[in-house]
């Protein structure tokens, strides 16, 4: 493909004559596939990669959980998947995970703002040590919705969901131990996954992206905590809106620019201008994985105050029955026809959050009220905190999983009457209500498989 002339021109501005055709030469390539494993199912690569068709084709060297595969499967008609049990992420993102463990040492308070459709989000609520809250923030409601499917699936309790813009996050009572900001950009590190940003680039378009950034800093700055970390990364190349506006938050802001330890072998770029930054670039011909740039930040010390959290408890009249469908310490509060669970060391802080800013998931969405019953949500599932002792489980093929995925029809011939929780390969796949002559498939509409399963 032909990449515009100022494009060219940009690279050059960082990258010597030779480097710089090496990154045009291989952004004429075919992408690397890549996926990250959730530590909380404990599936290996091998049962997972055979449920693909395919096979695994190295590991990630920045990220513990993930490997690549040796070619693009049809993601969609795994089972799987769709069981939260990995997530298909490009690998140079993943490096956020050296970040996090470079600044984060017991548990925190996490916001993810720009965090759709989840990548990020889900490693972070992988790594985040117990007893961590992590809001992930969209300011788009349809990517939010998106955001929220890929949250629930991936199964851990101390996350909210929202869908606010920075400015009204950094206007709110609420503070934070760590900030990511993976902030929109012109996209010229995804050139060869898709060719539209090839022809949506333009000099234009970078400076207003540039500017567009800076603001998003200047907004939700104020909701960091004194001596908190902010992550900074992009999927771009160019100095303006990386290296550019790395020195801009030192300068604007006080803040100190923290160096992550990495191998020789990662092959992992540094500072492409003359500022001598602790910033991270990742290029097609360099690494296995998209374009990508971060910086780790830290704001300055200094006085703030506390947000005054009442303390929160269960609604008694929530029943019994449904708070043993889970394991573990929670509180549970009504939210319209829904009953919803949250951590207990973390219902103060998470009602605080959905009173400040405007959630769409929060916690665990245990039941919804069925006529005059409660039934299991379909998040219950999905979550890792699930009592599966509490329900009777019944075994279904591949097909029949697919079946259920798509909202099809059941027949569970051997099951018993009533509410069963589904599984594959013995993990949760959602519930159903058996008749006998057949079973109410209650998986979620708006998420159903749309392409054909059989």
């Amino acid at each position: 493909m032909p990449f515009p002339q100022e494009f060219i021109n940009i690279l050059s501005e960082i990258l010597a004559d030779q480097e710089r055709e090496r990154l045009t030469d291989a952004l004429q390539t075919d992408p690397q596939v890549s996926i990250r494993l959730n530590p909380a199912v404990k599936e290996t690569p091998e049962m997972v990669t055979d449920s693909l068709g395919c096979k695994p084709d190295g590991r990630v060297l920045w990220a513990e959980d993930a490997v690549y595969l040796d070619h693009r499967p049809q993601f969609t008609l795994d089972p799987l998947l769709h069981q939260g049990c990995y997530y298909v992420q490009e690998a140079s993102s993943m490096f956020l995970e050296q970040a996090v463990r470079k600044c984060v040492t017991g548990p925190v308070k996490a916001l993810d703002l720009c965090a759709a459709p989840g990548g990020k989000s889900t490693l972070l609520a992988s790594l985040l040590p117990e007893g961590s809250l992590l809001v992930s923030n969209e300011i788009q409601r349809g990517r939010a919705q998106i955001l929220a499917e890929n949250m629930t699936k991936w199964g851990r309790p101390g996350v909210i969901v929202t869908c606010n813009s920075p400015k009204q996050i950094g206007q709110s009572n609420l503070m934070f131990d760590l900030i990511a900001v993976d902030a929109p950009c012109s996209g010229e590190g995804m050139f060869r996954k898709d060719e539209g940003a090839v022809a949506d680039w333009s000099l234009q378009n970078v400076e207003m992206c540039a500017a567009r950034q800076r603001q998003i800093i200047e907004d939700i700055w104020p909701a960091l905590k004194p001596g908190g970390c902010m992550i900074y990364s992009t999927c771009t190349f160019n100095r303006y809106e990386d290296e550019d506006n790395v020195r801009w938050i030192i300068d604007r802001f006080g803040a100190e620019a923290i160096a992550i330890e990495i191998k020789p072998e990662w092959n992992i770029a540094g500072c492409l201008t003359d500022d001598s930054l602790p910033v991270y670039h990742f290029m097609q011909h360099r690494t296995r994985g998209e374009g990508f740039f971060l910086c780790l930040l830290r704001k300055p010390d200094g006085a703030f105050r506390e947000m005054n959290v009442r303390p929160f408890k269960t609604d008694p009249s929530i029943p019994a029955e449904c708070r043993g469908w889970l394991c573990g310490n929670f509180e549970f509060a009504k939210k319209g026809d829904s009953i919803i669970a949250m951590p207990s060391g973390l219902a103060s802080v998470m009602s605080q959050v959905g009173q400040e800013l405007y959630p769409l998931a929060a916690g665990i969405e245990t039941a919804v009220l069925k006529g005059r019953d409660w039934v299991p949500a379909h998040a219950l599932a999905m979550s890792s905190a699930i009592n599966r002792n509490a329900f009777c489980n019944v075994g279904v093929s591949r097909q029949q999983a697919l079946a259920y995925l798509h909202c099809d029809a059941l027949h569970l011939e051997d099951a018993p009457r009533g509410m069963v929780l589904l599984t594959y390969k013995d993990l949760p796949l959602g519930f159903a209500k058996n008749l006998g002559n057949r079973a109410n498939n209650m998986y979620p509409q708006e998420w159903r498989i749309r392409i054909q399963v059989s």
